[in-house]
């Protein structure tokens, strides 16, 4: 495998030198049982080369992670019988391993996760709102050349 991490805690866990609860694993990607989950049936689905972050993933890797990442997400509500599931990447902040992951969490109705795990903050008015809908434009334009 190219690009790996020596260092990184899933770099290792994906060459078998750490054990790991897999629950699925093909030629691109590796899925296993978070170690310290939000419920049971929380897995991490990770590609098997080390990218720090969704930014860094090369173009042509990203329907593989995110097929797998479907795949998963059906496989864990009917497996645990949840309602639903929430799928959540982190990008430097909150990652605790500095290697990408997609989180796939089990969800139930009552479970007593709210929205996004944090407070909400609202625009200030709508040329704020307007202004920063703009800019985000704006850059992705920029960024497609």
């Amino acid at each position: 495998m190219t690009n790996v991490d020596p260092s990184c805690t899933f770099c290792k866990i994906i060459q078998g030198l750490i054990p790991a609860h897999r629950v699925y694993e093909d030629s691109q990607t590796f899925a296993f049982l978070d170690i310290n989950p939000l419920f049971p049936g929380h897995v991490l689905v990770a590609p098997k080369q080390h990218f720090v972050t969704l930014y860094d993933l090369p173009g042509e890797q990203l329907g593989p992670l995110f097929t797998t990442t479907q795949l998963l997400a059906r496989a864990v509500e009917t497996a645990v019988e949840a309602e639903g599931t929430f799928v959540a990447i982190n990008n430097r902040v909150s990652q605790t391993v500095p290697h990408l992951h997609v989180h796939v969490i089990p969800r139930r109705r009552g479970d007593g996760l709210k929205g996004f795990f944090w407070p909400r903050h609202d625009y200030k008015d709508d040329q704020s709102r307007e202004a920063i809908r703009a800019a985000i434009e704006h850059e992705a334009r920029r960024l497609l050349g």
